[in-house]
């Protein structure tokens, strides 16, 4: 594992604020911090949801986000081509 400081900045970001999540999330569920049920239980579950979203459509349809590179498209000449 690397240390804190080889890590990007929004790498960093993302982790105080998880760590800022969870300190929340376990202040609401001992009741030590008051909030409303209904933001607290929306709230805390989109970022997952959000994650999980964003996954599953790189799948279903990655030439939406161009996650191919250029050497595994099939070149118009291929042997594969089925104008070949």
């Amino acid at each position: 594992m690397r240390a804190f400081s080889q890590l990007p900045r929004p790498v960093l970001v993302l982790e105080v604020l998880g760590m800022a999540l969870l300190i929340l999330s376990y202040l609401t569920l001992h009741e030590m911090l008051p909030l409303p049920s209904i933001f607290a239980g929306i709230a805390l579950m989109l970022p997952a949801a959000t994650v999980m979203m964003w996954r599953t459509a790189r799948v279903m349809a990655p030439d939406l986000f161009n996650t191919r590179s250029s050497r595994e498209k099939p070149k118009p000449g291929d042997s594969h081509d089925a104008d070949h």
